[in-house]
């Protein structure tokens, strides 16, 4: 019994030697299919799951920087403007104003999160512009700074973003007061919401209530707005909402909320259909323009204080 055993013994380990050797052999032989399918499949053009395109990487410049290639179909309806492309946003500009009147863009929480490059410190007339856009030195001892619709802060993921924000076509006249100001807060407000909400829609430009007033600039004449407007739209999840601002081109001790409207007021006041292509359900895209709920959108009270304190304050 005890040699049964023994000799038994032997068999189980003779035969899981067997086995193993076996198992590894039926697993190379396995791999080797595997790998010449794939180089067939590679070969071949045929389209697997390890071949399929890859949006994300598509969508990508050196250093994963996110790019807007996609459709745009968020830009705003306006046959009175010439439509200009740049890599990261869109605008429609006024030849007779020489400023844009709205700049269109998609602002994710990605491209917030990489690490800011330099601002720019040059000011470049628009090339894509038909007949160039206004001067650097239109704005020069006029009273007003070139205030971006498209802030440097939001294009601040790569070089060549923050450069394209810097073309004159993308600026309005403001006041310091204004543009250090309440503006200034307003944008930092919109980083936050795209922080919060992954990715949302923005669209800015100035507003006029009649004919221009006053103009600025010696070979160019720039218009000087009466108030500008900035619409935001949130449509990725369940909570989908909306909301406008009307800002006077003024100092402004109010709490930004005061200026909050909708999206259908916006576009009654600037003349022009904001997101006509964004929604295709009508009744959806009309309940989002037409409603607003401000506590849906936080607003940091320090910076609030800030700005009446000090930011309003400043020379």
């Amino acid at each position: 019994m005890a040699k049964f055993r023994q000799n038994h013994g032997k068999s189980r380990r003779r035969n899981s030697f067997m086995g193993r050797a076996l198992s590894i052999t039926i697993l190379l032989v396995g791999f080797l299919i595997w790998g010449f399918s794939q180089l067939y499949v590679s070969e071949s053009g045929d389209i697997s799951s390890k071949s399929k395109p890859n949006y994300q990487q598509n969508n990508r410049t050196k250093g994963s920087v996110p790019i807007n290639v996609d459709n745009r179909n968020y830009l705003p309806e306006d046959s009175d403007s010439e439509i200009v492309h740049h890599s990261y946003y869109s605008l429609g500009y006024n030849e007779k104003l020489e400023i844009p009147n709205w700049v269109a863009y998609k602002l994710t929480e990605e491209s917030l999160r990489i690490k800011n490059v330099p601002r720019a410190d040059r000011f470049k007339t628009d090339p894509e512009v038909a007949h160039r856009s206004a001067k650097h030195s239109d704005y020069s001892h006029s009273g007003y700074t070139r205030g971006h619709m498209a802030p440097a802060g939001d294009m601040a993921f790569s070089k060549d973003a923050m450069q394209e924000s810097f073309f004159m076509s993308n600026m309005t006249p403001q006041l310091r007061v204004l543009n250090n100001g309440i503006w200034r807060e307003l944008e930092e407000n919109v980083r936050d919401w795209a922080y919060d909400n992954d990715e949302i829609y923005v669209v800015s430009g100035p507003l006029f209530y009649g004919k221009p007033k006053k103009f600025i600039g010696k070979s160019t004449k720039v218009a000087v707005p009466d108030a500008f407007y900035k619409a935001i739209l949130d449509i990725e999840g369940n909570k989908q909402k909306s909301i406008g601002f009307i800002i006077p081109h003024e100092k402004c001790d109010k709490h930004l909320r005061e200026y909050a409207v909708t999206i259908d007021e916006v576009e009654r006041q600037a003349g022009i259909d904001l997101f006509p292509d964004l929604i295709l359900d009508e009744t959806k895209e009309e309940n989002l323009e037409s409603q607003m709920n401000p506590n849906q959108w936080q607003v940091d009270k320090k910076r609030f204080n800030q700005r009446v304190k000090h930011w309003n304050n400043q020379k």
